[in-house]
């Protein structure tokens, strides 16, 4: 798959056309019909990227885009049958990455899905409200940096890429140390709790890194 695309959209068959599209495309989808079970999906679980209808039941697009920018860079594209100029610029200063009118073809929204993931460079990771950025080695909890050394930032990373996977602790030897120095368990131990103590500075009551008794760690949200 491509990536997952989170379809925010009423009209079920419109909604579903464009899940169709996007499907044969090699995309993973998702959809939501109201606006207010946006923001608490994608802090659960942020998407590659965000289609969003601008009028929704519930919750308005504009006030949508809006939060999830205060805590995400997860691309958006604004798809409205609104055309007034105000309307396009608001939107974009809102920070949505681009913008469809309606009607429009489904052939040009997964054009420009493509598009906006080859700019947004598609090195990024987001899994339960973490975004990790290997290009740059950048790591942003619900918002808030996390200032990872560059062993702790691979050791997350191997950890939330395969959200509920345990690893035992040579593989996250192997998976952080690739000239296979000779490290011992503890060094791994010492990671972790150096990593769950800088998750808890930036997140207070958050748990993402669980042991598993005599096997290892995983990554899940509580």
């Amino acid at each position: 798959m491509n990536g997952a695309i989170l379809i925010v959209e009423d009209e079920p068959k419109l909604a579903e056309l464009l899940g169709d599209y996007l499907h044969q495309a090699g995309f993973e989808t998702h959809r939501l019909e109201n606006g207010l079970e946006v923001v608490p999906r994608v802090r659960e679980s942020v998407p590659d990227l965000i289609l969003l209808d601008l009028m929704l039941p519930g919750r308005d697009g504009m006030e949508i885009c809006k939060e999830v920018r205060s805590f995400s860079t997860v691309p958006i594209i604004m798809i409205t049958a609104r055309i007034e100029e105000i309307d396009r610029l608001l939107g974009l200063e809102l920070g949505a990455d681009d913008y469809i009118c309606k009607p429009f073809s489904p052939r040009e929204v997964v054009a420009r899905v493509k598009a906006v993931l080859r700019r947004s460079g598609g090195t990024t990771l987001h899994a339960q409200g973490l975004e990790l950025d290997e290009a740059a080695y950048r790591a942003v909890l619900d918002g808030c940096p996390l200032d990872l050394t560059a062993v702790e930032f691979k050791l997350l990373h191997l950890l939330a890429s395969r959200p509920g996977r345990i690893f035992g602790r040579t593989q996250l030897m192997d998976g952080i140390y690739p000239d296979r120095r000779i490290v011992s368990d503890r060094t791994i131990d010492s990671h972790i709790n150096k990593l769950r103590r800088k998750i808890h500075q930036a997140a207070p009551g958050r748990e993402l890194i669980h042991s598993v008794y005599g096997v290892g760690y995983k990554f899940e949200a509580e």
